[in-house]
């Protein structure tokens, strides 16, 4: 039998983005670099990342903070939607909200994400093979990581929909072999001072 070690998954959101969707803003930049902070001690063995420059600027600026641990850009790691949920899934009473909320995707896209997806769960989450327990950083978007929190809750699909993620937050899940799957932190802030907690929420959520 092949041995596996714990696997320590985190996961943030890119930091707060210009609206042109060409990199951060210097909010952003601060939110990232306070976060590669945080995590300087954290003996990661890889920064994974998505392809957008909001998430590639996020990486690259946390890892100046990390003593040279390589960041790899992936699709796995971009912003798609992970999964379409048709009508009958849905709660009724908010079926029409979330419909609605998705309605904008055009077709390819909605056909490209369950794959990204799939491809997600197998590449980042589950114990690791070997002895040594790993320690991984994904820098992503808000759906992906709804959806693999909701998958180890083994919530019903749609449920990514509803689980938000502040810029630069950080979500932390550990993969132990034999025991259950553990959300450690979610939406974690604590390394951002006040003015920047809570940047990619409506203004009527900050708490």
């Amino acid at each position: 039998m092949t041995a596996t070690a714990t696997r320590f998954l985190y996961l943030t959101r890119h930091g707060d983005a210009l609206a042109d969707g060409s990199g951060l803003t210097e909010s952003g930049l601060r939110q990232a670099a306070l976060l590669g902070r945080r995590l300087a001690d954290v003996p990661l063995s890889a920064v994974h990342h998505g392809p957008l420059p909001r998430a590639a600027q996020t990486a690259a600026t946390i890892g100046q903070h990390l003593d040279g641990v390589p960041l790899h850009a992936c699709e796995i790691a971009g912003d798609y939607l992970p999964h379409v949920p048709e009508r009958a899934e849905l709660p009724a009473d908010s079926a029409d909200h979330l419909l609605r909320f998705l309605a904008p995707w055009p077709e390819h896209e909605r056909l490209r994400g369950p794959a990204l997806a799939a491809g997600a769960l197998e590449r980042f989450t589950g114990p690791v093979e070997g002895t040594e327990e790993r320690h991984e950083l994904v820098v992503t978007h808000n759906f992906l990581i709804g959806w693999l929190v909701s998958r180890l809750m083994v919530a019903p699909k749609w449920r990514w929909l509803a689980l938000n993620h502040c810029n630069a937050a950080l979500t932390v899940i550990r993969y132990t072999p034999g025991r259950p799957d553990t959300v450690l932190l979610y939406n974690d802030m604590r390394h951002l001072p006040a003015d920047l907690r809570w940047t990619g929420f409506p203004a009527e959520l900050h708490m």
